[in-house]
């Protein structure tokens, strides 16, 4: 019996080097995406007296459909995980005060709701069950 070596198996799990590749390239994208909502969550559109918060909404909304995207797009928590520990990684730095004593996040509402909330949401995401598969077979009652 001889073996045929000319096609490869298909193979049903990705490689650890590529699963190690997403993780990775998801970790940077995290720390992008979280260094610029921290600079951006702060916006507000003043009407009048009124001012609407719109940054923090942005990017919550952000985080959210980051590391969602991460975990469908990846097919598992190990990108969105990964992303996750890059958004909640910077903005706990970016909340550290810098060389001159000046801070990006403020200790007000919206800068505590920053600190927070993306862990919060991450945590859900990632944690979140994969549910099963829909039954694409009819069944019929008797």
């Amino acid at each position: 019996m001889t073996a045929d070596w000319s096609q490869p198996e298909p193979q049903t799990q990705p490689r650890r080097g590529g699963r190690l590749g997403t993780a990775a390239v998801s970790f940077v994208i995290g720390i992008l995406y979280g260094a610029v909502a921290t600079i951006g969550h702060r916006s507000e559109l003043r009407i009048g007296d009124v001012a609407i918060p719109w940054g923090i909404v942005v990017a919550l909304a952000g985080v959210l459909a980051l590391l969602l995207g991460m975990r469908l797009v990846a097919g598992g928590r190990l990108a969105a995980a990964a992303a996750a520990v890059g958004i909640v990684g910077i903005v706990a730095l970016l909340t550290l005060p810098g060389l001159g004593g000046s801070v990006l996040i403020a200790g007000d509402v919206i800068g505590t709701v920053w600190s927070v909330a993306p862990a919060l949401i991450a945590v859900l995401v990632v944690a979140w069950p994969k549910l099963p598969p829909r039954r694409t077979g009819s069944t019929t009652a008797a």
